[in-house]
């Protein structure tokens, strides 16, 4: 009973990774990249403005945008 369990449960995952096609997958992976980058840019200016005019502070801000392009 309970290798028959597994097996059906084992079908049904490969079903559904074989269901979505590389391309589905693709746009999947574009699009957390993408969220992930407005993450980052919103994250950098919200540090902007807690910054305020202190270079050092902007400087340590820098790091979201680094980031946020190393996505692209």
């Amino acid at each position: 009973m309970k290798s028959t369990c597994i097996f059906v449960l084992a079908f049904a995952v490969s079903l559904t990774l074989a269901c979505s096609s590389p391309q589905d997958r693709a746009y999947k992976a574009h699009e957390k990249v993408h969220n992930e980058r407005l993450k980052l840019v919103d994250e950098y200016k919200k540090c902007l403005e807690k910054a305020g005019e202190d270079n050092t502070k902007i400087e340590a801000c820098d790091q979201y945008l680094k980031a946020a392009e190393a996505l692209k």
